[in-house]
């Protein structure tokens, strides 16, 4: 067990969030990171112990185009800014990773400077790749090199160069001897060199006890990169997708697959891989602003604290704030902050003090880090799974639909469990527990004896803002478009039987989808009234919709193209409404 198995972090874009110019003039040291002292409280505050900050180190803009990997950035301070920022996180328990640009440097780094300089003479000319002295680039150097994602301001290190790697190495223990940093990020890991990563293992072995390594992964199969001879974690992007679209579709069935997959990748490690679980950061839209249904904030960041692997929040999402691509830039995923002005933010905002009682549960339970994962239910709206360690089994129970939901669940033998965000008590009868889960929200279940005390983190609501009026018209969207569905479902029915080819079947039943599409607009931007509940309908009136939208499919299927029995398989087992209305949809 190691530091990082029990970890909450917290990641900090240090140029956005200190207000930085967005270019460096390598003047006067500006002592902007010192700002940055008083948040270490706030993150102990909001049940986070660790810290991945970066990237630091002098570059020309954004800190990915590194002019000096041993010099903090001026815009930010000196070195001596740097060291007394890592000693005050360790001295309040929060250990801390930098962000490690490995992959390529910026044009004004010295070697690149020397060949520049000195061209075909140059000693450095092998520390890029493909350096060619009879081609060029935008900047008209007389030369070209390959780069990192088509910006020639991104000169590409030739990570098969033993000097490149003995001089990164030395970075890494520079960082270690300077600092006393905990771990490294690594940018851009998909892409770098797999003999290049285990050179960086081998010094991360050697430079400290538990020394981290996580990459910078987007696709892909995990295990390539992690594993004991390359790096301890990676990026969790497949997660970060299912936990939004997955809320967004009401699609539970997403995340609980891309789980399982991700879970299976750790072979006989009952916790999993530990990879990086995320909903936001520095290159992607805030969590906030993806959701359809703000409220779906809550059992969002239930899953991410609970689910395998090792969660992160992004700085200012747990405030609920928004952040938006705009015009191809990232500037506004990466604001500027002031802590002054979220004096009592967990007192005030509902999200913060979800995300806080979230940290205090993540580290008083420890299942949660080092268990096992169980499915025990699953719907497109509710999903309960069970964190299984030493005895003991966590339940985790969420719900993303409009409405409260009861789930009975097998459960560790005992007396009770207790809600650890509601305070709520529910005794085990014959193995099972029969708990209710409220709209848009989530619960972690622990089991207790008579008289154990837990250490609740008590959140009125799960932490939810009450909806807003116009956020219960975005919460009925989805049911809005069951009653479109139905009437359009009805109309196909009548057709079909006046109908002679399936050519026309298909015209008739892509413009009943236009035309409930058109009505689902319409009924988002009027502001609609809220719907009839879906449980309020009769039993074989469901099953009537369902059959339609099976056989709806199963047409277009076979206009398309031959269908297989698996297919028609695939398409008869499929049940689930909302699943087979994006299906239809998908036919568009």
């Amino acid at each position: 067990m190691a530091w990082y198995d029990e970890a909450v972090f917290y990641h900090i874009y240090p140029l956005g969030l200190t207000g930085a110019p967005k270019q460096n003039s390598y003047g006067e040291p500006e002592h902007r990171l010192n700002t940055l002292l008083p948040w270490i409280a706030h993150i102990k505050e909001i049940g986070c112990n660790a810290i991945y900050i970066g990237p630091l180190f002098e570059s020309v803009g954004h800190g990915y185009e590194t002019t000096d990997y041993k010099k903090l950035d001026s815009r930010l301070g000196t070195n001596e800014d740097l060291a007394a920022f890592v000693e005050e996180c360790h001295s309040q328990g929060v250990k801390v990773i930098f962000d490690g640009v490995f992959n390529h440097t910026g044009r004004d780094f010295f070697a690149f400077q020397d060949i520049k300089k000195n061209r075909e003479n140059s000693r450095y000319k092998d520390w890029y790749r493909n350096v060619n002295f009879w081609g060029n680039n935008e900047f008209n150097d007389g030369f070209s090199y390959e780069n990192w994602g088509g910006y020639d301001l991104l000169a590409k290190l030739n990570q098969q160069n033993p000097e490149v790697r003995d001089y990164i190495g030395d970075v890494i223990r520079f960082w270690v001897k300077e600092f006393d940093v905990d771990g490294i990020r690594l940018d851009a890991a998909d892409v770098l060199d797999f003999e290049y990563m285990k050179a960086l293992r081998q010094v991360a072995n050697e430079v400290k006890p538990d020394f981290w390594l996580m990459g910078e992964v987007i696709h892909g199969d995990y295990n390539r990169w992690v594993n004991e001879g390359t790096l301890h974690s990676v990026t969790n992007y497949h997660l970060h997708k299912a936990l939004y679209s997955g809320h967004n579709d009401h699609n539970y069935f997403e995340i609980a697959h891309t789980v399982k997959r991700l879970y299976g990748m750790g072979g006989s490690r009952p916790d999993g891989l530990k990879l990086y679980n995320f909903v936001d950061n520095h290159d992607v839209e805030r969590i906030y602003t993806k959701l359809n249904n703000k409220a779906h904030f809550a059992p969002v960041h239930v899953l991410m604290y609970t689910l395998p692997g090792v969660p992160s929040i992004y700085y200012g999402s747990e405030f609920g704030i928004e952040g938006r691509k705009e015009r191809h830039s990232d500037d506004s995923l990466r604001p500027a902050l002031s802590l002054d002005d979220y004096e009592h933010v967990i007192e005030e905002n509902p999200y913060t003090r979800l995300v806080a009682a979230l940290g205090k549960v993540r580290q008083s339970t420890p299942a949660l880090s080092y268990g096992d994962y169980q499915e025990l239910m699953l719907t497109n709206r509710q999903y309960a799974f069970a964190r299984n360690y030493e005895g003991e089994s966590v339940i985790v129970t969420v719900n993303n639909d409009y409405g409260d939901f009861t789930m009975s669940l097998p459960a560790a033998n005992g007396a009770f469990y207790v809600g650890m965000l509601s305070g709520e008590k529910v005794a085990v009868d014959n193995g099972r527990i029969s708990v209710s889960v409220k709209a848009n929200s989530g619960e972690i279940w622990v089991p207790a004896s008579e008289g154990q005390e837990l250490n609740v983190a008590v959140v009125a609501d799960s932490g939810e803002k009450r909806i807003a009026e116009e956020e219960v018209a975005e919460a009925a969207a989805d049911i809005v478009a069951e009653k479109v569905a139905e009437v359009m479902l009805e109309s196909v029915e009548e057709e079909k039987a006046k109908l002679e080819s399936r050519e026309t079947l298909e015209t008739v039943t892509g413009k009943m989808i236009d035309e409930a599409m058109e009505s689902l607009s319409r009924a988002d931007a009027e502001g609609k009234k809220e719907p009839e509940k879906p449980e309020d309908q009769p039993e074989a009136f469901e099953k009537g919709r369902i059959a339609g939208l099976q056989e709806a499919i199963l047409t277009i299927m076979e206009k398309n193209g031959p269908v297989t029995e698996q297919m028609k398989k695939d398409v008869t087992d499929n049940v689930y409404h909302d699943s087979l209305i994006n299906w239809i949809k998908s036919f568009r």
